[in-house]
């Protein structure tokens, strides 16, 4: 659910509330200016809350969630942030243009991933591989290879690991892109399902016409 959005919906409807309040305490019962800033306060605390309630009880029925469950993605994708956060931080330290492709690559792929399921909540059930795994693995990696890659004086055994974490990216590479069309499979059968109805229709749009030009006299 989008903060912001929310945050701006939720005044919409808060102020003028508070507005009216105030101006009903004031000069319809005559109640002092303090005691009438006071009940407006109160009463956009409340409204406030009660719209706040019924945004998030529509994003849940939206998206087919209850609260436990909204409350543990929410949680899970917090803790995500922070990872993508730190690999952020460690795919531009590293000072490597052969490798620079694949962390934009690794970059990309886990930013779409977050961002679909902030928006879907629901989609965090396709991507739990992605976020109970390949995240981690690719956030260590990563600070691995960013910390040899930076030392000043490089020996046999650090351009191996090297070598090999760099090996061991590229899988990891493709396991996130699996990670991604995990996540939106759904749309991908979706799509394919609506291509299969527009075949048949226009087929048999087609074999309509070619029967009505074989009963059309010559």
């Amino acid at each position: 659910m989008n903060r912001f959005l929310s945050f701006l919906v939720q005044s919409f409807v808060t102020v003028p509330s508070a507005t009216v309040a105030m101006f009903v305490s004031y000069f319809g019962f005559h109640q002092t200016f303090w005691l009438s800033s006071a009940i407006a306060l109160g009463g956009g605390v409340i409204v406030y809350n009660i719209t706040a309630a019924i945004m998030t009880s529509r994003f849940l029925k939206k998206h087919q969630l209850t609260r436990k469950e909204y409350r543990y993605i929410k949680k899970n994708l917090n803790e995500a942030k922070q990872k993508i956060n730190r690999l952020n931080k460690s795919l531009f330290t590293v000072r490597d243009l052969p490798t620079l492709k694949q962390r934009l690559d690794v970059l990309r792929i886990t930013r779409k991933i977050q961002n679909m399921t902030k928006t879907e909540p629901r989609r965090f059930y396709k991507a739990e591989k992605f976020y109970f795994s390949h995240l981690d693995s690719v956030v260590e990696l990563t600070d691995k290879y960013r910390f040899l890659s930076q030392q000043p004086k490089k020996s046999h055994e650090i351009d191996v690991s090297l070598y090999e974490t760099r090996q061991t990216l590229t899988d990891l590479t493709k396991a996130l892109e699996e990670d991604l069309y995990d996540v939106i499979s759904d749309d991908v059968d979706s799509l394919n399902f609506e291509i299969d109805v527009a075949k048949h229709s226009i087929k048999k749009l087609n074999d309509t016409k070619y029967i009505d030009e074989r009963r059309r006299p010559k």
